[in-house]
Order: C-alpha cells, then sequence, then structure tokens
C-alpha cells in the first residue's frame, strides 16, 4: 500500500528532548520525537545503517516484527524502505504511545504496535510469520534466549528468515536455535549485533 507524506508538518512532535532520524527510503531525513526514558535510546544510525545495508535484498516486501520495539527506530526504519507491514511491542506505555504518533504523523497505516510483553505475545500461537525480526531486548535479563526459543517453537518464522539481535555477549556465546547460522556481526563499544538466518 502507497504511504503519503504530509507535506508541511513539523518533523519531530514535541514530546520529550530526544529525535531519531530515518536514513532511507521514502521518509529519508525525517526527524521525528523519541520520549525521555530508560531504554528509549534509537538505536545509533551508523548501526542502523550497517543493518540495513545487510537486509537491503531482503526488507523490501518483508512482513517485519520488532519484538522490544524502544524508540521505533528500526520498525520505521524498515517502514521506510519498503517493508510491506510490521508487527512492534513494547511494554512501555510511553513508547508505544510516540511510536503511534510518529506513525500518524507519517500517515504510514501498515504498523500494528502493541503494548504487551513480548514473551507473553509470543507464547501464544503465531497469528503470522515474519521475514525479518529485530531483537534488541534490555541486557542481563535472558529475553534474548527465550525470545528466540519462542519464535522458533511457536512458528512465528518463515523458512528463510532473518533475526537481527543486539545483545551484551558475543554472539558465537549464545545459545540459538540450531537451525540459525550467523551471517554478519560487528562490535560497538560493549555491545555486540549480529544478523542470523533462519534455515
Amino acid at each position: 500500500m502507497a504511504r503519503t507524506t504530509p507535506p508541511s508538518r513539523p518533523a519531530a512532535a514535541s514530546k520529550g528532548s530526544g529525535q531519531l532520524r530515518i536514513i532511507a527510503g521514502e521518509w529519508r531525513s525525517r526527524r521525528l520525537a523519541v520520549p525521555d526514558g530508560e531504554g528509549l535510546r534509537p538505536t545509533p544510525d551508523r548501526v542502523r545503517e550497517t543493518l540495513f545495508n545487510w537486509l537491503a535484498p531482503h526488507i523490501e516486501g518483508a512482513r517485519v516484527l520488532d519484538a522490544f520495539t524502544g524508540s521505533g527506530a528500526l520498525v520505521l526504519e524498515a517502514l521506510s524502505r519498503g517493508a510491506e507491514n510490521a508487527v512492534a511491542l513494547d511494554s512501555n506505555p510511553a513508547a508505544i504511545a510516540n511510536l503511534k504518533d510518529n506513525l500518524e504523523l507519517l500517515r504510514c497505516p501498515c504498523g500494528q504496535i502493541l503494548q504487551t510483553d513480548a514473551l507473553r505475545y509470543l507464547q501464544g500461537p503465531a497469528k503470522q510469520q515474519f521475514d525479518v525480526v529485530f531483537l534488541d531486548p534490555p541486557f542481563h535479563q535472558d529475553l534474548l534466549a527465550n525470545t528466540c526459543e519462542l519464535l522458533e517453537s511457536q512458528q512465528w518464522l518463515r523458512e528463510q528468515a532473518w533475526i537481527y539481535t543486539e545483545s551484551e555477549a558475543a554472539p558465537s556465546t549464545l545459545q540459538m536455535p540450531a537451525s540459525w547460522r550467523l551471517h554478519r556481526e560487528k562490535k560497538t563499544g560493549q555491545v555486540h549485533y549480529a544478523l542470523w538466518q533462519r534455515g
């Protein structure tokens, strides 16, 4: 479905002092508000640019899940670059309200934004299967391994799905499903980020 960018609306809302910038695609260079709060910092531009370079052949037309969406930076970037639709989950009401506002500002009907606990949501039977999944959970809470196990066991993933992870531990030490292979990895500061493919 085509999305129309409003001609002369403000580039950012007034809530909070943070901002994120969409790097490329339909909304390239748009700046959007991010509410203040722990855990709501957008994935840095350089990391997002690297990730979406890795995903470039696979993002257009993809069905996307962002299980710990926070600022929404990854799901907004994916929609800007042509993802067919996206589901974004977060338990933080401020994050969810802000992301809904930003999608309304962009006049984008292709995002389903849900205030919910990601593990609880993924424990249920799969409502659809995803081509691309973003996993950037809070660190030191054992969320990543549990989320990956649910994605696999509850059949949320397409056969050749791509899964992006951010973690405090090196990808080689993570307990990932046996059918996933590590495609690319990098480290920025203390954060490891990696792209996996199922298959």
